[in-house]
């Protein structure tokens, strides 16, 4: 059984923790409602302009507007961007995206190439013994465009020189602040049908629903001018969407796993105090227990003596 000295300074150390995890937790719900903020902002565009992109492949008479929306015709090999945090503390949150990306290319059976973002996933998956061709760390709290712009660098670059034939995202839907949805998204080549969602369906993210309606576009001044000036800005688009849904998950999980560890700390306080005064009251009975006892040898060790005298004097 512990001492009184130890179950008070475990007391006192779980009480540092819920300090902390309490701090942590007030400053993840002050970011997670500025990451939602900018994730709903963004996502009605996003969305939008992939319904535009797919309107105009539809509408097109030319078979190949650009590279980047061109399918190939085998997925020989294929490259994974896994979208995860810097920072620990989160819960599950690194955990169940990288799971989803690991599964995702077993699933798939072809050479993955790995592009991490975030310094858990990069961690993980060299553990783990994966090709990883590119790391990305320590991204802004509130990105923009250009701090993503060396991730879709490279990603374009591999896919329109060939090196791969496919390249996916998989990062964390962000759902609401109690739901966040690990998912793979097919993001190049820039169309409705991939490889991935024949094989993997189970792991790839429904694209967004495309609106029928009039498809008759007239362009200024070409119909080449104006798709190779948005096909590159959409695709930065669907990654950046992609991180920001992931920064407002991170966020949302990280909230309400320090919310647990607080309640956490909290109830193992209490369990804790109950102990120690147990403990101290058990203590102080024992020393009561003590006091009276010797007070009985010493009330008989006085009455013997006082007989003994007795008797001498007798």
């Amino acid at each position: 059984m512990p001492t009184l000295r130890e179950v008070k300074n475990r007391i006192r150390s779980v009480r540092n923790i819920a300090q902390i995890t309490r701090a942590l937790e007030a400053v993840s719900a002050s970011r997670v409602r500025r990451a939602q903020a900018r994730v709903l902002a963004s996502r009605i565009y996003a969305e939008k302009a992939w319904e535009i992109l797919v309107n105009v492949q539809a509408a097109s008479k030319s078979l190949s507007l650009h590279p980047l929306l061109t399918e190939r015709e085998a997925t020989n090999r294929v490259m994974v961007v896994v979208i995860t945090s810097d920072r620990g503390l989160a819960g599950a949150y690194n955990t169940n995206i990288l799971r989803v990306a690991q599964r995702f290319a077993t699933r798939l059976g072809k050479p993955v190439d790995y592009v991490t973002v975030g310094r858990k996933g990069r961690d993980s998956l060299a553990r783990a013994g994966a090709n990883i061709v590119a790391s990305f760390t320590d991204l802004p709290a509130e990105p923009t465009i250009s701090d993503i712009t060396p991730i879709s660098r490279i990603a374009k670059d591999a896919y329109l020189s060939g090196e791969v034939d496919e390249v996916v995202i998989a990062y964390t839907d962000f759902i609401n602040m109690l739901a966040q949805r690990p998912a793979v998204l097919g993001w190049l080549p820039l169309t409705t049908h991939t490889i991935a969602q024949q094989v993997a369906a189970e792991y790839v993210k429904d694209v967004a629903v495309v609106s029928g309606g009039e498809r008759n576009y007239e362009y200024e001044p070409s119909e080449t001018a104006v798709v190779d000036e948005i096909v590159p800005r959409f695709t930065e688009l669907q990654l950046y969407q992609a991180l920001l849904e992931a920064q407002a998950s991170e966020h949302a999980a990280r909230m309400a796993a320090m919310k647990n560890a607080t309640d956490n700390a909290t109830q193992l306080t209490a369990d804790l105090t109950l102990q120690y005064n147990k403990a101290r009251q058990a203590a102080i009975t024992a020393e009561i227990l003590d006091i009276v006892g010797g007070a009985n040898a010493l009330q008989q060790a006085i009455e013997k003596s006082a007989d003994e005298i007795i008797e001498l004097a007798g």
